[in-house]
């Protein structure tokens, strides 16, 4: 089951998201599913149907409020208007609390843009209990990794202009020095990257 939501954001404004509950019910982990730079668009909400069909209570914080890029050059300006900081602690958080109200245990994740902010929030979310990043890094300085205790899951590719492998390598270090439990990277096909991600989601928030 799918519908479209209103959830608290913890200084009291809300925030509209796309939530997809799994036959288990309220009870069941939660995941909140964080949308690419074009939007919530519907590659984003089939992908907290199928995090939904595994067993998640997917939640996709709608960040741009509604609006929606049809090209990358107006994604990219959408991108770069958000508030990354607000969206982490704000959106991202506020998400997490709302399905902490039933679910024991929630996870955050997304892709590319997504990702950048699902490793903002392991930084600045505390009520998070793992994040599954998918090809993103945000610009934040070793001593902010360092912060961040909940288990990891991160995918790069091998061939990235943006996200290049030296940055990864760069992240990963910082993540050693971290609490975090990261998992290896790897520039695996989409369908090895769900299935360790699955995996890896069942161990972290049983």
């Amino acid at each position: 089951m799918s519908e479209m939501v209103q959830f608290k954001r913890p200084d009291g404004k809300t925030c509209p998201g796309y939530l997809a509950t799994p036959k288990t019910g309220s009870g069941a982990p939660g995941f909140v599913c964080i949308q690419e730079y074009w939007g919530l668009n519907d590659q984003i909400k089939k992908t907290a149907d199928r995090l939904a069909e595994a067993g998640y209570r997917a939640l996709v914080p709608d960040l741009y409020r509604g609006k929606l890029a049809k090209a990358s050059d107006e994604a990219s300006h959408m991108m770069a208007n958000l508030n990354f900081p607000d969206a982490a602690e704000q959106d991202i958080r506020g998400a997490v609390q709302y399905l902490k109200q039933s679910s024991k245990k929630v996870a955050a994740g997304g892709f590319c843009m997504g990702g950048a902010l699902t490793i903002l929030a392991a930084v600045r979310v505390p009520e998070m209990d793992a994040g599954a990043c998918f090809y993103g890094l945000p610009d934040l300085p070793v001593a902010e990794l360092k912060k961040i205790k909940i288990p990891l899951i991160c995918h790069f590719a091998n061939q990235d202009a943006w996200i290049t492998p030296a940055k990864v390598n760069d992240f990963e270090a910082a993540l050693k020095q971290s609490k975090s439990r990261p998992e290896v990277y790897d520039a695996a096909s989409t369908k090895l990257a769900w299935d360790r991600t699955l995996k890896f989601l069942k161990s972290a928030l049983a």
